[in-house]
Parts: C-alpha cells; structure tokens; sequence
C-alpha cells in the first residue's frame, strides 16, 4: 500500500539574529579624509622647521 508523502517545505535560510547596533553602523557613510591630511601635512611641516631651528642655534655646550 502506498503512503502518501506530504511535500517538505523549501529550506528557506534562516537569517541569523542580528546586533541591533550593526545596522546603524551600516547605513552610516564616511567622508573623506582630506581635511585631515593637510592638518597633518601642516603640522609635520611646522615640526620639522623647528627641529631645523633647533639644530642651527646648536648646543650651548658646545656638543653634538
């Protein structure tokens, strides 16, 4: 006698439960980082005139 087999439902993929912070995150853009750049470039510029200035005065000692 045959039996009668119901069809199985489609294995549908069950999402994972998520962070509720991930999605903000997610959505959030990040601009670019041109401003910073030249803050930096600007204040490698001023460090290294002040080290020059530093070296030309020279040691009141008399040393390296």
């Amino acid at each position: 006698m045959p039996q009668f087999v119901s069809p199985r439902p489609q294995a549908q993929r069950l999402l994972k439960p998520r962070n509720p912070l991930v999605a903000p995150a997610l959505m959030r853009l990040a601009g670019r980082h041109g401003g910073l750049q030249t803050k930096g470039k600007q204040r490698q510029s001023a460090q290294r005139d002040l080290q020059k200035q530093i070296q030309t005065l020279g040691s009141p000692d008399g040393g390296p």
